[in-house]
């Protein structure tokens, strides 16, 4: 796979901490993940993308990093990394790293010599100011942890310094050229050690505005809402000046061959296809596409997302897709059991490449966390408001064994695994026929051998029933094009064969059945009248008629 293989790529999303535990101290790491290469490259996976390994105090779980160039001994060292990539690359799977550019650890070196003093070489590496008259902090800006203010005191040298996030993770200054040079160059140096890429943590935020203007208060928000939209993020979240940060880091990639960027970034499509830059001054290969993880699962969502990646999409733009993260709620969970498979029918046959979150492919759900295991700072800041992200975060299950195959008998994994892995693991979906995880292994299989599917157009059908998404996806070098009907309700839906047809340029069903999310896909064939069962996902491969 090689120029802009991230447009053909199955990314599969691994959470480190929950993957698999190779030495039983319960929680994941680098010897694991290569353990699991197989079941990968088994899976269809092109590229895995691996939350931060860096030495971190763990305050937010690696994403507060200590040291940008070395591995935590929670998850291996730096020879695990390099065993890593070398087993990832000998079986064509390519290693995206994330990149944590917005914040450090309070611990980190730069840190610890910025507010050793006001005249500190490193001061300006990170934001220091001044309180105001009457000692409050500078602005109104809030902790999207807590929703209290996002300015610490430090009483040795009199000034408030930024953390967009807790106030172990100060927010670092782009501004300085030397932050800039000092972040370039860890870059370089995983680039050259063989990483494909960098998935570039909350990179939207990076940039504030230069004045630190107060943000306008949100009059929509109540107490039952994230503490931290009391105000909005107009002046601390996608600022005007946050494409001279995106092109500083696709400059960096574009030193060296067939790297990926993909850039975190909570967007309307509209304003995230902005992010990809222009032809002359390109920007991030992949701004994250958030909206089928923020947004409720309905035919009318879904197809107006297509639709607008289809209007906005720039000349060097390609679209992406995911359903699920380490932040928010499993699709599974969201979107309901009876709507799962269609999730991933549309995830793997839409245009653009495919994110999949560990454990979806089994169908995995949020796992209730008992109190006394909680250990989210973000639950634990905001209890009972449900944004703890542990119930996303459980482990990996294996097999049908002690903890599922995730770590030794005897030992206690990081988090519950849930009630039930038992059954629901990949040993027991892998020998079961209809499982999850056999049908999204068949649909990524169907992916891979269609040029249709990876690089072609699509089109969406409106002469369909309101309940019912139909799309084709067609490429002039492939003598297949493919329909996919996706059913959201809970009734047996009957389609106008005459005006399906009509739209897709037939005129007979000349249409074969691959695939179903519901029922047997051999037992199915399109004659008059055509219907979709309640829930059901259909995947038809045909030829346009000469």
């Amino acid at each position: 796979m090689s120029g802009e293989w991230w447009k053909k790529a199955v990314i599969y999303h691994i959470y480190p901490r929950s993957f698999q535990d190779s030495n039983g101290d319960g929680i994941g790491d680098l010897p694991g993940i290569t353990s699991r290469l197989d079941y990968l490259k088994w899976l269809g996976a092109d590229a895995i993308w691996i939350s931060p390994v860096y030495p971190s105090p763990m305050a937010d779980f690696g994403y507060d990093v200590s040291d940008h160039t070395d591995i935590d001994p929670a998850f291996g060292s730096i020879a695990d990394m390099d065993a890593l990539i070398s087993a990832a690359h000998n079986r064509d799977i390519k290693v995206v790293l994330d990149f944590v550019p917005n914040h450090t650890s309070n611990e980190h070196p730069w840190f610890l010599e910025s507010k050793s003093s006001r005249t500190n070489p490193k001061r300006d590496w990170y934001y220091w100011k001044d309180p105001k008259p009457d000692g409050s902090p500078p602005n109104n800006w809030l902790s999207r942890f807590d929703g209290k203010s996002a300015w610490k005191f430090d009483d040795g040298t009199g000034q408030y310094y930024l953390h967009t996030f807790l106030e172990e993770q100060p927010d670092l200054n782009w501004r300085n050229p030397e932050v800039r040079a000092a972040m370039q160059e860890i870059l370089r140096f995983w680039f050259k050690r063989g990483v494909d890429g960098f998935r570039v943590d909350v990179s939207y935020r990076v940039m504030k505005h230069p004045d630190f203007e107060d943000n306008p208060l949100n009059p929509d928000w109540t107490e039952r809402m994230d503490p931290s939209f009391r105000v909005t993020e107009k002046n601390t979240k996608n600022t005007p000046d946050i494409h001279q940060f995106n092109r500083w880091i696709r400059e960096t990639a574009d030193e060296f061959d067939n790297k990926v960027t993909i850039g975190e970034m909570n967007l309307s499509i509209e304003q995230l296809c902005k992010h990809f830059g222009t032809p002359e001054k390109p920007e991030f290969h992949l701004p994250f596409n958030f909206r089928l993880i923020f947004s409720a699962w309905t035919k009318e969502n879904v197809k107006r997302y297509i639709h607008e990646f289809n209007e906005f999409l720039p000349v060097n733009g390609w679209p992406n897709w995911v359903l699920s993260n380490h932040d928010q709620p499993r699709f599974a969970t969201r979107a309901g059991a009876k709507q799962t498979r269609n999730g991933h029918l549309l995830l793997f046959t839409v245009k653009g490449t495919p994110t999949l979150y560990y454990g979806d492919e089994l169908g995995m759900e949020n796992v209730e966390i008992p109190p006394d295991r909680v250990q989210d700072p973000w639950e634990l800041l905001t209890p009972g408001l449900g944004l703890g992200r542990d119930p996303v975060r459980t482990p990996m299950r294996w097999n049908d064994r002690t903890h599922a195959g995730f770590t030794k008998p005897a030992s206690t994994p990081w988090l519950p695994l849930g009630k039930d892995a038992s059954h629901q693991n990949v040993s027991t979906q892998r020998k079961t026929s209809g499982s999850m995880l056999r049908f999204v292994k068949e649909l990524i299989q169907i992916r891979k051998e269609s040029k249709a599917l990876l690089l072609g157009d699509i089109n969406l059908l409106e002469n369909l029933p309101d309940a019912v998404l139909g799309y084709v996806r067609h490429h002039i070098d492939d003598s297949n094009a493919y329909l996919v009907l996706i059913n959201f309700s809970d009734e047996t839906v009957p389609l106008d064969e005459a005006a399906l047809f009509s739209e897709m340029g037939l005129t007979r069903p000349s249409l074969h059945c691959l695939l179903a999310t519901e029922g047997d896909q051999n037992e199915i064939a399109l004659h008059s009248p055509i219907s979709i069962l309640p829930n059901q996902g259909l995947l038809f491969s045909f030829q346009y008629e000469n």
